[in-house]
């Protein structure tokens, strides 16, 4: 059922990138998502960032038009939906691409007591498009790549994951698919986790449209574990 929320704050994170949060706190775990919808321009899916907070790109009129939004406004959500990440291990990789951040930015919040150690490899274009937020204070350590060398290392986090991952008792994965395909590759499609991402319609697996496999993202997912995943990425 769709309620409405009305949007305490909005702030820019880097470019064409703002968080969104509003006046109601969801329960969830780290990797749901929420379909948001807003009067005369449709619904779509965002993970969460935290119970009361979302983090969009600008990539097309929906979200365009959730940009023209600010205090007070209001929207529409349903949700939380689908399976989150489920913590393993002691001393884990958050790996993340571009806007892939935000569902590891939660479970790193969510479950930093859980862990011995939690190292972020995060990689974007260039500096300009590193969506960090302030997830230094829920990780151990901060990998940066860019794809132009303006931050951190120039090249990918996958490169960084293939050097490091007999340090990692559990790796979860959010960003492009390509990143998600290496990633698997790197860990044999063991001990990783991924969110996957797929066009959403309904989001409670009645229409179908985000098949992958012989799974509904929406229902099944969006968080895989990497052996599901053999043979579809």
């Amino acid at each position: 059922m769709l309620e409405r929320v009305a949007l305490r704050e909005v702030w820019d994170v880097v470019r064409d990138v703002k968080a969104f949060r509003f006046d109601k706190k969801l329960e969830f775990n780290a990797g749901q998502f929420i379909m948001t919808w807003l009067p005369g321009v449709g619904e779509k899916p965002f993970s969460l960032a935290w119970n009361d907070t979302i983090v969009v790109k600008r990539v097309g009129p929906f979200t365009s038009r959730l940009f023209e939004l600010g205090e007070g406004d209001y929207l529409w959500i349903r949700g939380p939906y689908g399976r989150g990440f489920e913590p393993k291990g002691e001393n884990v990789a958050l790996l993340g691409g571009g806007i892939g951040i935000p569902p590891l930015y939660a479970f790193a919040k969510q479950h930093r007591r859980r862990f011995e150690r939690i190292t972020l490899l995060y990689g974007a274009r260039s500096r300009e498009e590193l969506a960090l937020m302030d997830i230094e204070n829920y990780v151990d350590e901060v990998v940066i790549t860019t794809d132009d060398g303006s931050a951190g290392r120039k090249g990918f986090p996958t490169e960084v994951l293939a050097e490091r991952k007999g340090e990692f008792d559990q790796v979860y994965a959010c960003g492009p698919e390509p990143m998600l395909r290496a990633a698997l590759r790197v860990m044999n499609y063991r001990n990783i986790q991924i969110s996957a991402e797929r066009y959403m319609k309904c989001g409670i697996g009645v229409c179908g449209s985000c098949n992958l496999g012989k799974y509904l993202v929406c229902r099944d997912g969006p968080v895989f574990n990497g052996l599901q995943m053999r043979g579809l990425l």
